[in-house]
């Protein structure tokens, strides 16, 4: 097992950041056919960001993936090793080794065949998982209680980690990672052979000179805080990327950035949808233009859909209960609402749906004249389907007694309401013609 003091730590700051990166990827791609420019660019700066781990808040994951075998994944991992900091291969170590090996200057994790510790036969791994998951930010240690000496031992998870593996990795290394989804090598594309005695000691050296450049300025790295252009926990994932493409100046500031755009807009096309924000999507869709919709028709159009799992989802595919549980945790109810023509129904507004449909599936509302439809219908308050907010020209009827003009209540369980009728027309079956109220006229 390697350990961080095998290499050398003497900085080395009039080092040129930008050659040394360009020979990183040079190397990369004499033994790799790399899926793109931005992996090529996503993989060098997170090799050389191994160097300064101190440094960083975050500890991005590496995750190297491919549909099937022979892609290219081990390889790639094999040149990863040879040039990050203080390589550890997880491969026959014992978690509590793993665990030990953590300390303030953290070695570099490196799991192959990453696919066999997340499936759902690799219970014996769930220590090693934990250390995955949480190792991605400072503070967040393994708790373990020590019985020989009677007490409780805090032990640091803190350290980046490159995964291998056939098919996606769990959400929660996926979305703390920079993702590099590797293909079978074609006709036509050719690498050199890499072999560990001959090839591994010239990339050694490169990475001594990449640590010797960044050791010197560790503290200028940790106070940075560069232009990102992302936000949230991709920021966090590539914050000490774009810290080592600033620092070495040169074209890299801007390849860097590209990257990121790039890899973060293909991991978002490729990363499986939840049922909920499916549903979101499907029934804006089942909305057509409408501003609200029965239960009961909105089932049956989302269960329409061939390639939707609703026809399937459950027994007896979606029902109106399960459709309430998984709207409920967007704070989205039915409600009891008078549709003209059929009477009362339970069934959904549109309106309703807006801020779920705004923060979770932004792209249903990205045609203009679609987002100005929601925003408008947003700020509608009746609960009568068809009709709008503002007061009802004289002669319209409304049945509903409003809380002020030009608005509607809720219509109340269990009380009969008439339909919308014109003068000298009777009400709904049940009911006395009721006299017309005119909204916005002579009462």
């Amino acid at each position: 097992m390697t350990t961080p003091t095998d290499y050398p730590t003497s900085p080395n700051p009039g080092a040129d950041g930008a050659v040394l990166l360009d020979r990183v990827r040079a190397a990369l791609a004499r033994y790799v056919v790399l899926p793109s420019e931005a992996a090529a660019t996503g993989i060098t700066l997170w090799v050389a960001a191994t160097h300064a781990q101190p440094a960083w808040a975050h500890a991005p994951r590496l995750v190297i993936r491919g549909p099937e075998k022979r892609c290219g994944k081990s390889r790639l991992l094999d040149v990863v090793e040879a040039l990050a900091w203080a390589p550890l291969i997880t491969v026959n170590s014992s978690p509590a080794a793993v665990y030990r090996s953590i300390t303030a200057d953290p070695p570099t994790l490196l799991v192959d065949e990453a696919d066999t510790i997340f499936g759902p036969k690799a219970d014996a791994n769930e220590d090693l998982r934990g250390l995955l998951n949480a190792g991605h930010q400072r503070n967040r240690p393994a708790i373990r209680y020590d019985a020989a000496a009677n007490r409780v031992e805090k032990i640091p998870t803190f350290a980046m980690a490159a995964l291998a593996g056939i098919g996606a990795m769990p959400d929660t290394i996926e979305d703390r990672a920079v993702i590099v989804r590797m293909r079978r090598r074609a006709d036509g594309e050719t690498v050199s052979p890499y072999r560990h005695r001959r090839d591994r000691p010239a990339l050694r050296t490169l990475a001594d000179e990449l640590h010797g450049w960044l050791r010197g300025d560790l503290a200028e790295l940790e106070r940075a805080e560069p232009v990102m252009p992302v936000e949230d926990r991709a920021a966090d994932t590539w914050e000490p990327l774009i810290v080592v493409a600033d620092h070495a100046g040169g074209p890299w500031p801007d390849h860097a950035r590209a990257a990121v755009l790039a890899l973060q807009s293909e991991a978002a096309d490729n990363t499986d949808t939840s049922d909920r924000v499916r549903l979101l999507v499907d029934v804006h869709a089942a909305f057509g233009d409408e501003d609200a919709i029965p239960t009961a028709t909105l089932l049956q159009r989302l269960k329409a859909d061939q390639e939707a799992p609703w026809g399937e989802y459950g027994h007896n595919g979606l029902t109106s209960m399960k459709l309430g549980v998984l709207l409920r945790e967007f704070d989205v109810r039915s409600d009891t609402i008078r549709f003209p023509g059929t009477g009362q129904a339970k069934g959904y507004h549109r309106r309703d749906f807006h801020d779920a449909w705004r923060r979770y599936s932004p792209q249903v509302l990205d045609d203009p004249a679609t987002a100005e439809r929601e925003s408008r219908t947003s700020r509608t308050s009746l609960n009568t389907a068809g009709q709008s907010g503002t007061a009802s020209p004289a002669g319209t009827a409304q049945a509903v007694p409003p809380a002020g003009t030009g608005t509607a209540q809720a219509v109340p369980p269990q009380q009969a309401v008439p339909g919308l009728t014109w003068e000298n027309e009777a009400g709904t079956a049940g009911t006395a013609s009721p006299h017309l109220r005119i909204v916005g006229g002579d009462r």
